[in-house]
């Protein structure tokens, strides 16, 4: 049976996707659902990546409050390296302190201890018993200052040299290659084992590491002396600001 005009004009609107009117149409709600969605990917993943950024920086700075590390460092003055200072005075606020034997304890009670706050610096100034560091001075015990430029005093090993303020790190108890610091040493931030030497010597001298009295108390204090068994761990703290290696 042959199919009416309008079986005919049904089946072809249907072909088409409907009539002249229905093409016609902005499907809006579509358009608008589909815009919804990518504005909630584009804020997830902008709210994502935040939290990774600040959760991983976070977790990455140490030490943070409640936490304890322990480092080692000497006072080379003239090629002469000078007896480790003495314990920090009590304190209910110092972070940053000593407990003898050239040995650096950095156990920070606020956020301005903590983290990348946990400086040399930081020490240095905590430390009430006459010390000071900066890139053009150092202060020793019983306040005696070296400047930058002073001639070595007779009776040491540099007599007669000038010399100038020199601070040198070595990543761990074990490293036999030290890094010397330029700038401001005072912002080197201090890592678990690292080991300093603070100095004050001719411009083209090597610094001596701590001794192994003071590498024996950090690894004590950090608990990796185990029945005369002496167990190391790399530290991956990087020195802050420009550096050059020494053999």
């Amino acid at each position: 049976m042959p199919r009416s005009p309008t079986g005919k004009w049904v089946s072809r609107a249907a072909a088409t996707g409907g009539g002249r009117t229905y093409r016609g149409q902005v499907p809006v709600n579509w358009y608008a659902g589909l815009a919804a969605i990518v504005i909630l990917g584009l804020v997830s993943i902008v709210f994502a990546r935040h939290e990774y950024q600040h959760n991983s920086t976070a977790a990455a700075v140490q030490p943070a409050v409640g936490k304890t590390l322990y480092a080692g460092f000497a006072f080379d003055i003239c090629g002469k390296v000078l007896p480790s200072v003495g314990e920090s005075a009590a304190s209910a606020t110092a972070g940053l302190t000593t407990p003898g034997d050239g040995v650096i304890q950095v156990s920070p009670k606020t956020s301005a201890e903590a983290g990348n706050n946990a400086t040399l610096g930081l020490f240095f100034k905590e430390y009430s018993g006459g010390i000071g560091l900066s890139a053009t001075e150092v202060t020793v015990a019983a306040h005696k200052t070296y400047k930058n430029g002073q001639v070595c005093a007779k009776g040491t090993p540099d007599a007669g040299k000038k010399g100038a303020v020199k601070v040198e790190i070595w990543p761990n108890v074990v490293t036999t290659k030290g890094t010397v610091l330029t700038g401001d040493p005072g912002l080197y931030k201090i890592g678990a084992r690292n080991l300093i030497t603070v100095g004050f010597v001719p411009a083209n001298s090597n610094l001596k590491r701590p001794s192994q009295k003071t590498i024996d108390a950090v690894l004590e204090f950090s608990g990796t002396v185990t029945n005369g068994t002496t167990t190391t761990t790399t530290s991956t703290t990087a020195p802050t600001g420009t550096t050059t290696t020494t053999g």
